[in-house]
């Protein structure tokens, strides 16, 4: 197939993993990444170079949709700029790190490393896990810690960081709307740091494809997030019609057997 063909198969991929997200308030970076490895084999890209490309591509997606993600929880009052500010030092330097890490270690390790995050991050899904309030929050030098570890595993995973800041946040009395609306508004630093990363890191490799910037591929990054912006709003307004619990744990499900494949295919193949 053509360039322009497998662009509107990223375009369908972005319009499926936006309207996931908004339905069920989950990173697309889970479902991404597996789905992207998949594709970029079919396309024909470097093997060895596959999954980088996919968490970086992923990773850098976060970019543009956790902006709109912020301005709507801003416009609502939900995010605790005073936690914000004292994590994204943290978070710059973790996800600078985290990329550093995901862009040197073999493919093999990687898709390891992903796939034990996932399924984590599915586990709690389908047990759906709610932490008790038990703390308050620590001083910035907590924070700061706290931060770093988030943006180095989110940026292994291709994620916004949700999943660990929000159980965090509500772990130390902050109310869950403005969990949330923290958490996105985290997004935007552990998507810059981990897409800084996997450009510098990915420019010092050679034989990539055409079309790449270091780690991010561009047609699929283009295509990605000009639907997943789109369809994020529509999933949004689906979850108050339908049972976004037992969703969940199906989706969950999904998450498992996705991140297998990929690591059978990363691994074995």
């Amino acid at each position: 197939m053509s360039l322009i063909e497998w662009g509107l198969i990223y375009v369908l991929l972005g319009a499926v993993v936006g309207f996931f997200a908004g339905l069920l308030g989950i990173g697309g970076g889970a479902i991404m990444v597996p789905l992207l490895v998949l594709l970029m084999d079919a396309q024909g890209l470097p093997k060895e170079q596959v999954l980088h490309l996919a968490v970086g591509t992923s990773m850098s997606t976060i970019l543009f949709t956790s902006v709109s993600s912020m301005r709507s929880h801003n416009k609502r009052g939900s995010i605790r700029w005073d936690v914000f500010r004292s994590m994204v030092p943290g978070i710059l330097l973790g996800g600078l790190i985290g990329a550093a890490l995901a862009s040197r270690i073999p493919s093999a390790a990687l898709a390891i490393a992903f796939t034990t995050i996932i399924y984590v991050a599915a586990t709690n899904m389908i047990l759906d896990r709610q932490p008790h309030a038990s703390r308050q929050l620590p001083q910035w030098k907590g924070l700061l810690g706290v931060g770093a570890a988030i943006g180095g595993v989110s940026s292994i995973a291709a994620m916004g960081g949700a999943f660990a800041s929000v159980p965090f946040m509500v772990w130390c009395n902050v109310p869950m709307i403005q969990a949330i609306g923290t958490a996105a508004a985290l997004g935007f630093p552990i998507a810059l740091a981990g897409t800084t990363g996997f450009i510098f890191n990915g420019l010092q490799d050679t034989g990539l494809p055409p079309w790449s910037l270091g780690y991010i591929y561009l047609p699929a990054m283009l295509g990605i997030v000009f639907t997943s912006m789109l369809m994020a709003p529509v999933g949004a307004a689906t979850a108050h019609r339908l049972p976004t619990r037992q969703l969940k744990r199906i989706f969950a499900v999904l998450l498992y057997l996705l991140a297998t494949r990929m690591l059978v295919k990363i691994v074995w193949q």
